[in-house]
């Protein structure tokens, strides 16, 4: 099963009697948050969930699978996320 906004923001109503629109708005503003911080090459750490890294991808060589030409790969950005140990855990005594 996925995770969605949706989802989240039901778990928020249901939980915590949130109005629906107040949960919606705080999920939203949650995940924009976060975007933020990652778009500006901040980590994000959240404790006993894990942390979400900016890391930087060198220039390099590629191959187009469809037409097996050779490309150039672009330096880039991508997000990476490290999970905490607590998360680790919980995960792991459901087995």
């Amino acid at each position: 099963m996925t995770l969605t906004k949706a989802d989240l923001t039901d778990f928020i109503y249901n939980r915590l009697d949130f109005p629906k629109h107040k949960s919606a708005h705080l999920v939203e503003t949650l995940l924009e948050i976060i975007k933020e911080t990652l778009e500006n090459g901040e980590d994000v750490l959240i404790s006993g969930f894990g942390k979400l890294c900016v890391k930087e991808k060198k220039e390099r060589r590629g191959r187009n699978p469809q037409t097996g030409e050779d490309m150039t790969l672009r330096l880039r950005r991508v997000v990476t996320f490290r999970c905490s140990g607590v998360l680790r855990d919980r995960i792991n005594e459901k087995e």
